[in-house]
């Protein structure tokens, strides 16, 4: 017999139901199960969204806080955290059709739910705010990097708009605050291979082998009374991880207010809000794949020199 199929079930505080599949196994209880394969909410936690209704089953019935455990069905919940600091930056809506949202992200806020973020990231306040249960993000960038991300609005064209990330069919612009180097000779273009660090899971590494990264750099201008520092334009052809705080490290010139590059800094549970990593991505260009149009989109945020200071 074939499983129903998932269920629609509206959004709770701009956060989209979880389905959970059950497979065979030796649980007495929903509770017990739920604990066991989510450890990283609390039995407390499970015994209250239980009473008050939001653990459904396949059919959107609640389940009861002594449900039995049954294994072949798929039930739903909704993600929250008991305790979530909130993150005090707005992100702006930039550009919505029917098709595409596109916003601008400030530093510090994750672009999806995950770990000790649920509520305070783009993709949950995005949904909160426009009720669009099927917004997607086509693309990634880092918490710490504020500005432009592109989101896919209905689930039928989703795969074009994620596939020209994936075809390196978007042209991307960034901007940096780096040191600055006289010696070196503008533009140039950083080619490397990248790997991630097996001592260092947060880190990537350039090492030598085929290359898998590409970033041209150009320096815009020099920086503040004494020049130590530079705004720079990054364009990467490749979107490997970390890529362009790992070439700019590579050239000597790390980003101000990396955490990661060159040394993997204690990541703090509150982070110094007044000190952001100075990279925004400034803007994105290709051609729609649904519509034929040009597009391009530029963000209304910019670096500030004295933040870099």
């Amino acid at each position: 017999m074939s499983r129903p199929a998932k269920l629609q079930l509206p959004l709770r505080e701009g956060v989209s139901a979880s389905a959970l599949a059950c497979p065979a196994g030796a649980w007495g209880s929903l509770l017990e199960f739920l604990c066991e394969r989510l450890p990283t909410v609390t039995r407390a936690d499970w015994l209250q969204r239980l009473a008050a209704g939001e653990v459904l089953d396949e059919q959107g019935q609640v389940l009861p806080a002594d449900a039995p455990y049954r294994p072949g069905r798929r039930i739903y919940y909704w993600r929250w955290l008991a305790q979530e600091a909130p993150i005090p930056f707005e992100a702006q809506i930039l550009f919505q059709d029917e098709f595409l949202l596109v916003a601008d992200k400030p530093h510090f806020l994750p672009v999806v739910p995950a770990g000790r973020y649920v509520q305070q990231t783009l993709l949950t306040r995005l949904k909160k705010a426009t009720g669009l249960e099927t917004l997607t993000p086509a693309h990634r960038i880092d918490r710490e990097t504020a500005g432009l991300v592109m989101f896919s609005i209905q689930p039928q064209t989703r795969g074009a708009y994620q596939n020209l990330f994936r075809d390196r069919q978007v042209h991307k612009v960034y901007e940096a605050i780096a040191p600055f180097d006289g010696s070196l000779s503008w533009p140039l273009l950083r080619r490397s291979r990248m790997e991630e660090r097996s001592e260092a899971f947060m880190q990537m590494q350039e090492l030598a082998g085929e290359v898998n990264a590409e970033t041209r750099i150009a320096l815009l201008e020099r920086l503040g009374p004494t020049g130590y520092l530079a705004r720079y334009e990054l364009q990467p052809s490749t979107g490997q991880k970390h890529q362009l705080r790992v070439h700019m490290n590579g050239l000597g010139l790390p980003i101000v207010g990396d955490r990661i590059y060159p040394r993997l800094l204690p990541q703090e549970s509150e982070p110094d809000y007044s000190h952001p990593l100075q990279l925004l991505a400034r803007e994105l260009s290709f051609t729609d794949p649904i519509t034929g149009q040009a597009r391009c989109f530029k963000s209304r945020l910019a670096l500030a020199a004295s933040a870099a200071a």
